[in-house]
């Protein structure tokens, strides 16, 4: 599908996360938002002070290159770090309402993991969220994502989208419980992640230390 012209509306899509790290699912799930929805640009997005992650964060900088590593080389995506370098707690409305102002002739996408939607009532006003964006959630084949999910949103049924993806058992989660261990190395979990991030998780011996770890 070719990208709107100027003078129409664009499709901006948007996709954060802590991506501690990215992962091949991360970039599945961008490619299919691009191609499903004609997205003009795909933002995405490293997570700031998140308010609801309850463990630490690996630091910024690692999160950031490993990011720009995974989305390098897809076309129309644009790996931004304003929520980096925000003070203070990050809000996905914020990030929204910002990009909102600076493409005002746009459509928002925000894409979300099936986990990410099953908590999104406790969002930091959410209700805001669904009025300035488009949510396209992940539905993995075999994906526990049910109607009665969508039942909770009477009258925004009309912003929920599913995007279509194949099963693929890898998350964040896994990968730092594999490389805490000591049972994988890098190289293995480069089944994973793509591999300039496997090659960058270990030239950095990250998710090595006790903050991350296997159990």
């Amino acid at each position: 599908m070719s990208t709107s012209s100027s003078q129409e509306t664009q499709r901006i899509g948007v996709f954060g996360g802590a991506f501690d790290p990215p992962h091949n699912a991360h970039v599945a799930l961008a490619q299919a938002a691009l191609e499903q929805f004609g997205l003009d640009t795909l933002y995405v997005i490293p997570t700031g002070q998140a308010w609801h992650k309850a463990r630490v964060l690996s630091a910024p900088e690692h999160r950031l290159a490993m990011t720009r590593l995974a989305f390098a080389g897809m076309p129309r995506v644009r790996v931004d770090e304003r929520e980096l370098r925000r003070a203070g707690p990050s809000f996905t409305i914020d990030t929204l309402q910002a990009l909102q102002v600076e493409n005002p002739r746009s459509q928002l996408y925000l894409l979300l993991g099936a986990d990410q939607f099953a908590a999104f009532r406790q969002w930091h006003r959410w209700q805001e969220i669904l009025a300035v964006a488009i949510i396209c959630i992940a539905d993995r084949a075999q994906s526990t994502l049910a109607k009665t999910q969508f039942d909770a949103y009477s009258g925004y049924n009309h912003r929920f989208f599913t995007v279509k993806l194949p099963l693929m058992p890898v998350s964040a989660t896994r990968i730092r419980q594999l490389m805490a261990s000591g049972v994988a190395t890098a190289d293995e979990v480069a089944g994973l992640v793509p591999e300039p991030v496997a090659r960058y998780i270990s030239a950095h011996q990250l998710y090595r230390s006790s903050l991350f770890p296997p159990h």
